[in-house]
Formats: structure tokens, sequence, C-alpha cells
């Protein structure tokens, strides 16, 4: 492997990192705990006192401006591993225009107060639109990685109108439940619950806050991608043996894993340590998918760095 892909997979793991903590930013309400000040933390570029939640806010600034650093640094880096037009400097330079959307949508959450304990509709859209751009950048971050590891998909089958309609139809399918999963854990923040019969009697209350309302759609949602992914993933390793098949399977497990872990964060209630979990194998599938559909849709091979 260059040195070059392991600075790629390096910054898919921080990547994942960075997404993982602001989890639990969210997760603990930590969203204000630089009040609504940025991109100083309560008007001081270092905070030396302050909260827990003060502290957890500022780990992510801080984490999250490393990461756009290390991602501009592959950046610049692409350009002198690969030629112009290489699939590794278009993912790589995609990858640096989503980190700095990022930023901008997380300096919004902050500038317009919508993080810690409020409760508007208006967070649900800054939340799915955050969610949205963070699946773009973790997908963008992966295919550099992946594209300057491997030389090309392994297989000859050109991809037909059939193959690209099935991996659009279940791309839109994870932006869905992704969204809905975000909007039902913020529900899980502002309106935390016990246990599972009192989150369902929420949900199912025509008093209840919309967020909890909403909750009850997720389940179902990630149910049918699932069931789709899965499908979609056999669909196409069909007539393509080999790599395609093995990331098939790896869906097929990580698909399930990611339903038993619903089912466990829903009985009990949605506690941090699950939802982070949880998290991150929803990230996992999406890499698969990724990687999987740029397989199935690029069989032209590029060329890779020793």
């Amino acid at each position: 492997m260059s040195r070059f892909a392991k600075t790629a997979w390096l910054t898919v793991g921080v990547t994942v990192f960075v997404i993982l903590w602001g989890a639990v930013v969210r997760a603990t309400g930590s969203g204000a705990g630089c009040g609504n000040n940025w991109p100083t933390c309560n008007g001081d570029v270092l905070p030396l006192s302050g909260s827990a939640e003060t502290a957890i806010e500022f780990v992510h600034r801080v984490t999250s401006a490393g990461l756009g650093l290390l991602i501009l640094y592959l950046l610049v880096q692409s350009r002198r591993w690969f030629p112009p037009a290489h699939l590794v400097r278009r993912a790589a330079a995609a990858t640096f225009l989503l980190v700095i959307v990022e930023s901008l949508v997380g300096a919004g959450l902050v500038l317009f107060e919508q993080t810690g304990e409020f409760e508007g509709v208006s967070r649900a859209f800054w939340q799915a639109g955050h969610f949205v751009n963070t699946l773009l950048l973790l997908g963008a971050a992966t295919l550099t990685a992946w594209w300057s590891t491997v030389p090309g998909p392994g297989h000859n089958v050109e991809a037909d109108s059939r193959d690209r309609r099935l991996i659009g139809a279940v791309a839109a399918a994870m932006f869905m439940v992704g969204v809905s999963g975000a909007i039902a854990a913020l529900g899980d923040t502002l309106f935390p619950v016990d246990n599972f019969v009192e989150g369902l009697e929420r949900e199912l209350s025509a008093t209840g806050h919309v967020f909890e309302r909403l909750r009850i759609f997720h389940p179902a949602i990630a149910i049918g991608t699932s069931l789709l992914a899965v499908w979609v993933a056999n669909q196409l390793a069909e007539s393509r043996p080999g790599r395609v098949s093995r990331l098939a399977r790896a869906i097929g497990v990580l698909v399930l894993a990611q339903l038993a872990l619903g089912t466990v964060n829903a009985l009990l209630a949605a506690p941090v340590w699950i939802q982070i979990i949880h998290l991150l194998v929803a990230d996992l599938v999406w890499m698969v998918l990724v990687v999987m559909a740029a397989d199935v849709l690029i069989t032209e091979p590029a060329e890779v760095p020793a």
C-alpha cells in the first residue's frame, strides 16, 4: 500500500471518529456548549474553563478542524501522486468541497441556535441537511482511499440501465433512512424516555411533539431499506463473482447487525452507547455500499502507485 493510500485510509478513520463524536455532542445535549459563538467557544479561542458540555463541543470543533486540514493535505498530495482527471484526484477534490460544506452547516447550527434544547421544527431540516452532507463526505473519502488502493473493479461486466436504477434506488433509500434516523435520534435527545413502552406511548400520542411522533417511522424505513440493500447487492453480485460478491456478503452481515442494534436501541430506550455503535455500523454499511456501487459502475482500471 502506498503512503498516499495509508493517509487516505487514515482520513477515513478520522472522518468516522468525527461523525461519531458529533453524535456524542448531540446525544449529550452539548451542541450549545460553546454558546452561539463560532469559530470561538464562548468568545474564547481556547476555553480553559467551562462545563462538560463545553469540553465535548470544543473537542468536536478541534477534531473537525483537524479533519479539514488532513483532507486539504490529501488533496494536495493527490495532485502529486496521480495524473490529471484521475479518479483519486476527483474524489479528493469532492471530499475537500464537502468538508467545507460540512463546516458551514455546523457553523449554521451554532449561529442560528439550532442546538442544545431547541425544539423548533427548523432543527429537523438542519439535521437532515447535515446528515446528507455527512454521508456524501464519508462516501467521497472512502472512494479516495479505495481507488488509491485497488487498481480496478476486478470484473469486465458493464453496468446496464437496470443496475444504475437499482443503485440509485438503494442510495435514495439510504439517504431517507439516514435522515429519519437523525430525526429519531434528535427526538431521543430532546424527549428521553425511561423504557420502550413509554416511548411507544409518546410516539402514538396525538399531543406529543412532532419529533416524538416521527420516531415511529424510522424502524419501518430502516427495515425496508435493509431488505432493499441486501436484495440489490445480491442482484449486482450475480454476474460479478469475486470482490463484488464478497462486498455483497459483507452488506448482508452488516445489515443484520444493524437491525439487531436498532432493536436493542429501541428496547433499551436509546442509551448513548448503543446510539454510537448503531451509527458506526450504519457508516460501515454506507461505505461498503459506496465501494460496491463504484466497482459496478466503473469498470476501467485505474493505475495505483506502488
